[in-house]
């Protein structure tokens, strides 16, 4: 028997079985069964008597005697009961589906044990599918007994806990000859792991909760370094096999801009990033970046400074959004800011006019054009650069691989990147998924910016919140009200956006109230943008398309109706467009009487903190990681035991662990570390075939 010996071959399961197995639980080889870890463990030692049950998710064990055994009929359906009693009372066992050998094999009148879930019908308890343990049978060793996960389907063709214990413990007495260790000696003594082979034996067997935790955590170990181990291998032939256009120079460009053009001083944290992005091109290596920065946290000025530092070596550069919204607020900030100097900034969207794409694509070609912000237009065939030396993409999550590799191919040798986000990652999550990125965090709000005042209110609360918008009003503030318009296409939350407007222009009578929404054309949008921005209205009533990319600084309220139905990435990504000022700014979260748990956490969580990175371990407590960045990344949730969520401080281990070891040893050459690399090779390179090992 090997790892890739099919199940079928192995002592109990056979040809049928193990296409079942295959189609419910995709479990196709030994190395998968051996991988099919127990969801928990029954404690042997502890029996419950019928005295003490309740209805309970939780398979349990009691002991006692089968009597009166019947058959009963109902209708064209028969079930097979029997009565079991301890000295505490009596319950039924029921089978639904079952064959003549199962009812004449049934201990009667024997001392056994029985397993399963208790269900609970007119204060009767009864257990469906029981397992059953004659006494004189039952093992002797007080181990902890294995609970997989398994399905009604499988139950009822008798693969039950039962059979995948036998199964396993038969596969566990080939462990000497299946398992290999992937330790060194230094590794496994520092963290005092058990071996590979005792870790399989107690994961799936264990002697007791201190063998299980200790098997527990080599395992979640095991997956963490590995993963990481890809990423840093990747990292490091990256920077090895990635060959960039060094930037040695900070000349006119940046110099003359930064002392004579900013509008406001640099905090800590955009110096301390400038200088780790500075460092980084001045290398003939490409810059491979990612830098995250809460909502107003002045990531658009720190790529406006790395775009000039480009230009002083002579190259040009590109900024890409995911909106044509998000790229003209870009664009408008940075010509803005660029207003006094010469530098030659022009935006491309899809809505660009053939007149204005002529300009841009000599422009491009010639060299005069130094800066394009733009969307997925950038990315059009006939979009040439003369020498495109930088690259930044914002919100990288919402453009696919094929696309930023249609952005590096723009020059011969491949533009610096710098990837932003404004949805702050959790630790566990950067830690992991972006190890083969730089990451750079500005944690540090702009001088002046004042905390947004978030607070939760409910529909008996209406007329308050009407009479203080109307207040804000009156000071020259403007006010948002935000409607859930999840889909373009859902005709429901459309009416209510529609009703929404009605009832705001009624309520708000004496003032101009515009409106802004996904199904109105790129000209539409930017007229009632530009209504709201200039001040002629005092209102706008939008939809999520505000999420990102409108910046109005005089806006101090936002109005978010039916928040409860908001992820709470989103809330706080909605809650930026308003605390842009200097003026003290609010975010009102209006929810119906009842709420989900879920959504009273998230609510909760919105008025205790401002802090993006805070929220964002709360985001992935409640979604997951999977969803954590508004899209689904594939393999993030393909890890058997380790938990991002719980794990961080293994995660944190595991990266230190390889960080150190790559340091003295980026090929895993030396002898201690050939262990390491050959199974890497064996088992994880298949799985990360960017990740590169001599």
């Amino acid at each position: 028997m090997t790892l890739e010996t099919s199940i079928e071959y192995v002592k109990g399961i056979g040809p049928d079985r193990a296409k079942l197995i295959k189609s419910v639980l995709g479990l196709s080889t030994v190395d998968d069964l051996l991988n099919f870890y127990p969801i928990r463990y029954l404690d042997k030692s502890k029996i419950f008597k019928i005295s003490q049950l309740e209805e309970s998710s939780i398979e349990i064990q009691l002991k006692g005697r089968i009597t009166q055994v019947q058959e009963i009929q109902t209708g064209k359906t028969k079930r097979l009961s029997a009565k079991f009693n301890d000295d505490t009372g009596t319950m039924d066992l029921v089978w639904f589906q079952y064959s003549k050998w199962l009812k004449e094999q049934l201990p009667i009148n024997r001392e056994v044990y029985i397993f399963g879930k208790i269900n609970v019908f007119n204060r009767q308890f009864s257990m469906p599918h029981p397992e059953i343990e004659v006494e004189e049978k039952k093992e002797g060793e007080n181990r902890l007994k294995p609970i997989y996960p398994s399905s009604e389907k499988l139950t009822k063709r008798g693969l039950n806990q039962r059979f995948f214990q036998v199964v396993l413990r038969n596969i566990c007495k080939e462990i000497p000859n299946l398992v290999e260790e992937n330790f060194p000696e230094y590794l496994t003594k520092a963290f005092k792991f058990l071996s590979r082979q005792h870790t399989y034996l107690n994961i799936h067997f264990p002697k007791d909760m201190e063998h299980y935790e200790k098997a527990d955590n080599r395992l979640k170990f095991e997956e963490s370094f590995f993963f990481q181990l890809g990423y840093a291998l990747k990292k490091i032939h990256h920077k090895t096999h990635s060959p960039g256009n060094p930037f040695p120079i900070v000349g006119e460009h940046f110099n003359n801009f930064y002392n004579h053009h900013i509008p406001f001083d640099l905090t800590g944290a955009q110096k301390r990033v400038l200088k780790e992005i500075r460092m980084d091109m001045k290398r003939p290596i490409q810059m491979n970046r990612l830098l995250q920065g809460d909502v107003g946290s002045g990531k658009t000025m720190v790529a406006l400074l790395t775009m000039l530092i480009a230009m002083d070596n002579g190259f040009q550069s590109c900024l890409m959004a995911p909106t044509e919204i998000l790229a003209q607020q870009h664009y408008n900030g940075i010509k803005d800011l660029l207003e006094a100097t010469d530098i030659n900034v022009r935006i491309l969207t899809g809505s660009s006019k053939t007149s204005e794409r002529k300009i841009i694509h000599e422009e491009l070609e010639n060299g005069t054009l130094s800066i394009l912000v733009g969307t997925h237009a950038v990315l059009e065939d006939k979009v040439k650069f003369k020498n495109l030396g930088l690259a930044i993409i914002d919100e990288q999550h919402r453009f696919g691989v094929a696309q930023r590799a249609k952005l590096w191919a723009k020059n011969k040798i491949p533009p610096h990147i710098l990837v932003m986000t404004a949805t702050p990652i959790p630790r566990t999550l950067a830690m992991s998924f972006y190890s083969d990125l730089d990451v750079s965090v500005i944690d540090e709000m702009p001088v002046g910016r004042k905390p947004i005042i978030t607070a939760h209110r409910r529909e008996k609360d209406r007329t308050y919140v009407y009479n203080f918008c109307r207040d804000e009003i009156k000071k020259g503030r403007q006010v948002y009200f935000v409607y859930p318009l999840i889909e373009e296409s859902e005709t429901l939350d459309y009416k209510n956006l529609m009703e929404g407007l009605d009832h705001v222009m009624t309520a708000f009578s004496d003032y101009n109230t515009t409106m802004l929404h996904g199904k109105m054309k790129p000209a539409e949008k930017d007229a009632a943008m530009n209504y709201f921005a200039s001040g002629k209205a005092e209102i706008m009533v939008a939809t999520t398309v505000i999420e990102v990319g409108v910046n109005v600084p005089n806006a101090s309220v936002m109005v978010i109706e039916s928040s409860e139905r908001f992820g709470l990435s989103q809330l706080h990504q909605l809650r930026g467009r308003v605390g842009r000022g200097a003026e003290q700014s609010y975010c009102i979260l209006m929810t119906s009487d009842k709420l989900s748990k879920e959504s009273r956490t998230r609510i909760k969580t919105m008025t205790e903190t401002n802090d993006g990175f805070k929220i964002s371990e709360v985001d992935m407590q409640l979604r997951g990681p999977g969803d954590i960045l508004g899209t689904q990344q594939s393999g993030v949730v393909d890890f058997k035991r380790l938990d991002l969520v719980n794990d961080s401080a293994i995660i944190k281990t595991t990266k230190n662990t390889v960080d150190k070891i790559l340091e003295t040893d980026p090929h895993l050459a030396n002898p201690d570390n050939l262990i390491i690399k050959n199974y890497y090779l064996r088992y994880y390179k298949g799985k990360n075939k960017w990740s590169k090992i001599s």
